[in-house]
């Protein structure tokens, strides 16, 4: 979530305030403390992508590059 947050110009914060999944909770998960339930990843997706992102399926590319991509900074 690190490189997202960098990609947007987030702080952790921010993301967790977009997401309304604790900060601590983020923290956690960064850290390799803890694996995210699945309602928090889908809220830390959802959050990522109405701020632009978007996640390319598994052999899907633009451009001949896989990963994720930004739409625009919003």
């Amino acid at each position: 979530m690190t490189a997202f947050c960098r990609f947007l110009g987030w702080s952790q914060a921010e993301l967790a305030d977009a997401s309304g999944v604790a900060l601590q909770s983020i923290k956690n998960i960064e850290t390799g403390r803890t694996d995210p339930r699945v309602s928090t990843a889908t809220a830390l997706r959802r959050a990522l992508e109405s701020a632009g992102v978007i996640f390319l399926a598994e052999g899907e590319s633009v451009n001949g590059w896989p990963g994720v991509r930004l739409l625009a900074k919003r």
